[in-house]
C-alpha cells in the first residue's frame, strides 16, 4: 500500500532565541492508504500542534510533510489552502459548525469552496447525513442541535470532498460511549472501505481497539505503542 501522510523528522519551534519553545522534536510517521492510526499522549505533550503540521494549518520548522505523495513542507499559503480542501476532511475537537447554515447547507459548503458543487456533491451530502443517523436534522440549525449532533454533522463534513487523509481531534469528545464507538467505527470502515489513511487524536482508551496501530507523543517526541 501506498503512504498517504509522511511526517519526516519535522520540528516546530515558536518564538525566538531565550524564549523559543521546540513543541516537536524529530518527529516521524508514516500512514498507508487504509490505515487508521491513533495518537495518545499527556495534555501538552505536541499532539495539537502534530495535527495542524500533519494537516497543512501550520509548517514545520524543519522536516518534509508529504501529503499524497507531494512534499507540502515548503508551499505558499494558498497552496497549502487548495491541499485543505483537497486533500484532507478535518474533525475537531469542537464542532466549529458555521451558526447561520443549515445541518444540509454546512456540508455543502465544502464543494462550494472547493469549486466543485455538482449534482454529485448534493448527493453525498444527503447519503452522508442518512449515514449518521442526520437526516431528520438536514434543515435544522446547531443551536437546536445537541453536542453530539453538532460532532455528527462535523465528521459528515469532513468526508464531504472525498479526501485522501482523515484528521480527527479528540472525535467523541462530545458524544457517549455507545454513539462515540458507532462514529470511531463508521471512520475505520471508510477508512478501509476507500483506501483513505486517518489520525485520530483521543484521550479515550476504549476506541484503540478499532484503530489499526497506537503511537504514543510525550514532549514532542513520537514513540510506537502496538
Amino acid at each position: 500500500m501506498t503512504n498517504k501522510l509522511i511526517l519526516n523528522n519535522v520540528d516546530k519551534v515558536f518564538g525566538d532565541g531565550d524564549s523559543s519553545v521546540k513543541v516537536l522534536n524529530k518527529v516521524s510517521l508514516e500512514v498507508k492508504a487504509g490505515e487508521f492510526v491513533a495518537v495518545v499522549g499527556p495534555s501538552g505533550s505536541g499532539k495539537s500542534t502534530f495535527l495542524s503540521i500533519a494537516g497543512a494549518l501550520l509548517s514545520p520548522t524543519n522536516g518534509r510533510i508529504i501529503i499524497d505523495g507531494k512534499d507540502i513542507s515548503k508551499l505558499s499559503e494558498k497552496k497549502m489552502n487548495r491541499i485543505r480542501l483537497e486533500k484532507i476532511g478535518f474533525v475537531f475537537q469542537s464542532s466549529n459548525l458555521i451558526p447561520y447554515l443549515t445541518v444540509h447547507d454546512q456540508l455543502l459548503l465544502i464543494p462550494k469552496l472547493a469549486r466543485n458543487f455538482n449534482k454529485k456533491a448534493k448527493q453525498r451530502a444527503v447519503d452522508l447525513l442518512e449515514r449518521l443517523d442526520l437526516g431528520h436534522r438536514s434543515n435544522s440549525y446547531p443551536q437546536s442541535l445537541s453536542g453530539g449532533e453538532r460532532q455528527r454533522v462535523a465528521i459528515a463534513r469532513a468526508w464531504m470532498n472525498d479526501p485522501e487523509i482523515i484528521l480527527a481531534d479528540e472525535p467523541t469528545a462530545s458524544l457517549d460511549s455507545e454513539r462515540g464507538r458507532s462514529v470511531v467505527k463508521m471512520l475505520a470502515d471508510e477508512v478501509k472501505l476507500r483506501e483513505k489513511s486517518a489520525i485520530m487524536v483521543t484521550h479515550d482508551k476504549r476506541m484503540l481497539d478499532l484503530c489499526d496501530r497506537t503511537v504514543f507523543i510525550e514532549d514532542g517526541k513520537l514513540s510506537e505503542l502496538t
